[in-house]
């Protein structure tokens, strides 16, 4: 099934101060690959500013741009129409062996896809964990069931984690978000020697949704695997991803794929809001 999906994503900073200055990043630009496809897209900023593209080193449209003029809001909206269908996972791929995994080409083409970083680190609970789970399952099998092993151990409560909370926070309250399921499944899969990579991106919550239809969206984190080949699957939810899910971008984690980032001068503080809406339009 195929769907075609608005999303209005806006963020808005207001300081308590004029800022003088600023340089700001955006990764809001869905990706085209063989599971979406972008009818239109654009970024839009008030103040308004001059924008300049590039693609960074993962793949991920960045839309940058900085203000040189005082303001006391910054307010940033990224707004897509895209055309998505439910990622597929060849059942070939179920017949990939260990020994492919640990050979030295498959190593060495995704090394940074199996290294521990600082938000998704290989402490020893972590890694006993997944290696329990996996037991002597097949990687593609193993990689399902440390998924769905981390839906049923964790519960999902906004508050108890925030956006610099590591995998090895989250799971010693066994509760998080989105970034937090991504992150601790992450670190499982690694510590066994799978590949997988963060993604950022929006999920459609209704799945019944008219045409028409506008709802509170949300950004959302899940990951993809590496065993013959690249599939989506959602930690979160304990599912593979479906025409729902609107990628941005992948990366080793949050850091290499936030929605917004920049630095200026002035301001003594900021109040942030974020709102994303998203329509079915067929």
């Amino acid at each position: 099934m195929t769907a075609r999906l608005r999303v209005v994503h806006t963020t808005g900073f207001t300081y308590t101060e004029p800022v003088t200055l600023s340089y700001n990043e955006t990764r809001l630009t869905p990706r085209n690959d063989g599971h979406q496809s972008i009818v239109v897209e654009h970024v839009d900023t008030t103040p308004a500013a001059r924008h300049y593209r590039y693609t960074d080193y993962w793949g991920t449209q960045v839309v940058s741009f900085d203000l040189h003029g005082a303001h006391d809001r910054l307010e940033i909206t990224g707004t897509a129409v895209v055309e998505t269908e439910p990622a597929t996972r060849p059942t070939e791929w179920l017949d990939t062996t260990w020994e492919q995994l640990r050979s030295a080409p498959i190593l060495d083409e995704f090394d940074e896809m199996l290294t521990a970083t600082p938000y998704a680190p290989h402490t020893g609970k972590l890694t006993k964990f997944a290696a329990k789970a996996a037991g002597d399952l097949p990687p593609t099998i193993a990689a399902e069931v440390v998924v769905a092993a981390v839906h049923d151990e964790m519960t999902y409560m906004p508050g108890t984690t925030e956006v610099h909370s590591t995998a090895a926070d989250a799971w010693k309250h066994r509760s998080g978000v989105c970034q937090d399921y991504a992150h601790i499944t992450l670190a499982m899969l690694r510590s066994l020697g799978i590949p997988a990579r963060y993604v950022s991106g929006y999920l459609h919550p209704k799945a019944d949704a008219e045409v028409g239809e506008t709802v509170d969206g949300e950004s959302h984190a899940w990951v993809e695997v590496w065993t013959g080949g690249w599939w989506g699957v959602d930690p979160t939810n304990d599912k593979l991803v479906s025409d729902h899910h609107i990628v941005i971008g992948t990366g080793r984690d949050y850091t290499d794929v936030p929605p917004v980032k920049g630095i200026y001068t002035g301001g003594a503080g900021s109040e942030l809001d974020v709102s994303v809406r998203i329509t079915r339009l067929a």
